[in-house]
């Protein structure tokens, strides 16, 4: 009887991209219906609420613009949802670490950026859904005025930027436990909003403004309103790229953080 030597042999190199790990990250995000409804409900129903008390004669958004105040107000209750819909996938991970799920991911060879990857996909699909249904609200209800290239503009990057705070969500949801990760996650959300001028305009130039300007939502929102500025004439105003820069880096501290903690938590024994 023969034996079969496989001293030497390599474990197989796991792929980037498991299809089968993205498929399992999208039907349990789909799934989650509490959290569809309230990533859905809250950015549409503050839209609605204040575009109505804005008076129309306040409307306008600028001297030479094609877009109004309640597309602003419309684009930032959209960054809002994404974000929310985006961060929630993320830290989902902190049940699935008390599942012992990530414990199970250390007998694969499932690369840390292949677990992440896969958590920023289902997140995109949360975040565009939310996106879509604010952008689709302000369009019925006659309330937010745009040209169609402001609207695509300001929708991509809203959908694009909100991976960003998919990787912050799957940080939280690896430094916290399951029952405080959520309750934690919504404060800083707030702050970080309101920081941002998400909910309420910050005056350009002031001590508040440069502060804000750090934050990891000051330039993500900065980016989302540029597309508003597009006027009659066919330009935008100028593009700032410390907006574009801001994004990166709160990507990379993200990013790197979570892989990071995914490495720790997988290697305990």
């Amino acid at each position: 009887m023969t034996t079969l030597d496989i001293t030497g042999r390599r474990p197989a190199r796991a792929r980037l991209l498991d299809l089968g790990l993205m498929r399992f990250e999208f039907l349990r995000v789909l799934r989650n219906k509490q959290s569809i409804a309230f990533t859905l409900v809250f950015p549409i129903a503050m839209f609605l609420f204040i575009s109505s008390s804005i008076p129309q004669k306040s409307q306008k958004l600028g001297a030479d613009m094609t877009a109004n105040v309640s597309a602003s107000v419309m684009v930032n209750m959209a960054l809002y949802g994404a974000i929310m819909a985006a961060t929630s996938a993320g830290a989902a991970v902190a049940v699935e670490r008390d599942l012992g799920w990530s414990r199970q991911l250390r007998l694969t060879p499932l690369r840390p950026v292949s677990y992440i990857v896969a958590k920023m996909l289902a997140a995109l699909v949360m975040s565009t859904i939310a996106t879509g249904v604010t952008f689709a609200t302000g369009a019925i209800s006659g309330m937010a005025k745009a040209d169609p290239m402001s609207w695509a503009l300001s929708g991509a990057v809203v959908v694009a930027g909100s991976l960003v705070f998919a990787a912050f969500g799957l940080l939280i949801g690896y430094l916290l436990p399951s029952d405080s990760a959520m309750q934690y996650l919504g404060g800083l959300l707030v702050l970080m909003s309101m920081l941002g001028g998400i909910f309420f305009p910050i005056d350009e130039g002031t001590t508040f403004d440069r502060i804000a300007s750090f934050t990891p939502m000051y330039g993500f929102g900065k980016a989302a309103q540029w597309p508003l500025s597009l006027d009659h004439a066919g330009g935008f105003s100028a593009f700032h790229a410390s907006w574009a820069i801001s994004l990166v880096v709160w990507a990379c501290v993200f990013v790197f953080g979570a892989a990071w903690c995914f490495r720790r938590d997988t290697q305990r024994v």
